[in-house]
């Protein structure tokens, strides 16, 4: 991990920008995730994630969310710019949601906590 950390982290004076898509989906075949992170200066990395567990849509897509911080993380991303095609994910993380479910509120709660991490 030590040596893809090294390879990923872009330190060439200003941070650079990630910008990280997550996608996640289930369906009565199971469930996954797409999770893109990209840097502007030309860096990209995908993964294909299939979860081995029952998870609704929501359940996926905060997955995706927890999967895609944890790997911006990894390459110390400081300026992180988040896209998520799910508006009760992305209007919860902004508060303009409120969260009913105490599975969701678990997946917010823990969303919040990894962003956290990231100064922009």
């Amino acid at each position: 991990m030590a040596d893809f950390v090294v390879e990923y982290t872009e330190n060439l004076g200003d941070p650079a920008t990630w910008s990280l898509y997550v996608d996640g989906s289930s369906n009565k075949a199971g469930s996954g995730a797409c999770v893109i992170l990209e840097s502007n200066q030309g860096t990209w990395i995908e993964l294909s994630l299939r979860f081995e567990f029952l998870a609704s849509n929501n359940q996926a897509e905060y997955e995706a969310l927890l999967d895609g911080l944890k790997l911006a993380k990894e390459v110390e991303a400081e300026k992180l710019i988040v896209f998520s095609d799910s508006q009760l994910i992305t209007l919860q993380i902004n508060g303009t949601y409120q969260v009913k479910d105490l599975t969701m509120k678990k997946y917010l709660d823990e969303a919040q906590g990894q962003l956290t991490h990231f100064p922009e």
